[in-house]
């Protein structure tokens, strides 16, 4: 585990994109935070080093957003469990070519690849996060 402090959303921004060079397709990344911790802030860093030039958006009401196959960006908090992923097909994408990142995986556990990554982004201030990963 490593730990980035960032001093505010342009931080967080671009130790995402950063951190996207570390990734490879197929990889599947467990995103942790509070609300408002700057979980899509880090989204949007990670797409820009992909590549995207989409605007990322919280997957919130849609469960998933898709940028091309490239990045498959998951909110599974309104998910009970991991047989409603399977049921929408949700898990299909843990075994394509994209990166996976899924916020609220926790709710989803038990259909998660053995070998996540993760990060953990922390409230430490107004602005300021620490971002603990692997």
């Amino acid at each position: 585990m490593a730990i980035f402090i960032s001093r505010g959303a342009a931080d967080t921004q671009a130790f995402g994109e950063s951190y996207s060079k570390t990734l490879n397709g197929g990889d599947v990344v467990v995103l942790k935070g509070e609300m408002g911790a700057g979980k899509t802030v880090f989204c949007k860093g990670l797409a820009k080093g992909l590549g995207i030039k989409d605007e990322i958006l919280s997957p919130t009401y849609a469960y998933m957003n898709d940028y091309g196959g490239k990045l498959f960006h998951f909110d599974c908090y309104r998910l009970k469990n991991g047989a409603q992923a399977e049921a929408l097909g949700l898990t299909d994408y843990f075994y394509a070519d994209g990166i996976c990142v899924i916020e609220w995986a926790q709710n989803i556990a038990e259909v998660l690849p053995p070998d996540v990554k993760s990060v953990v982004i922390e409230k430490t201030g107004k602005e300021e996060r620490r971002i603990i990963y692997e």
